[in-house]
């Protein structure tokens, strides 16, 4: 085998291969009904951070550090009944100083508020501003929802 022989098969042929194959899979799964491939699905969900099918409900703009931070999510989108919700409270510079999971959270849309009927309470005592940022996944893990809001924490 001469230098340019195997130069096609070590670099030439595994490029052509892949894309080739890269192209046979994707046709197949865009020819399934139902199947469509939306690349920007979580750019359209949110709006400058909040979307209109989940809200942070309760969350005042200012908090002293002797005061727990809480609030309660509020979903009013029909494709969800049941799903994990994560929260997440971070400051300016992306240190996470509290987090809180509540799994299995299952609601009728007459009474969408979640958070196992105890609703989000964390103490925070650094003064600073912060971000409370949501997400609720569904059962199956495929969809999201995701909403965030700023808040501030003073010293007495």
């Amino acid at each position: 085998m001469t230098t340019s022989g195997v130069l096609y098969a070590v670099f030439l042929l595994p490029v052509i291969f892949s894309i080739t194959f890269g192209t046979l899979v994707m046709t197949d799964i865009l020819q399934k009904p139902g199947r469509e491939l939306n690349m920007w699905r979580f750019a359209e969900s949110e709006s400058h951070g909040h979307t209109q099918s989940i809200e942070i409900i309760g969350l005042q703009k200012q908090y002293f550090t002797s005061q727990p931070i809480s609030f309660n999510v509020m979903v009013t989108d029909p494709d969800f009944d049941c799903g994990d919700l994560y929260i997440k409270i971070h400051s300016d510079d992306k240190q996470v100083v509290a987090h809180s999971s509540f799994f299995n959270q299952c609601f009728d849309h007459d009474d969408s508020i979640l958070t196992a009927g105890y609703g989000f309470s964390e103490p925070v005592s650094v003064p600073g501003i912060y971000k409370a940022v949501i997400m609720l996944t569904d059962t199956n893990q495929e969809n999201s929802l995701t909403t965030s809001e700023m808040f501030t924490v003073r010293r007495e």
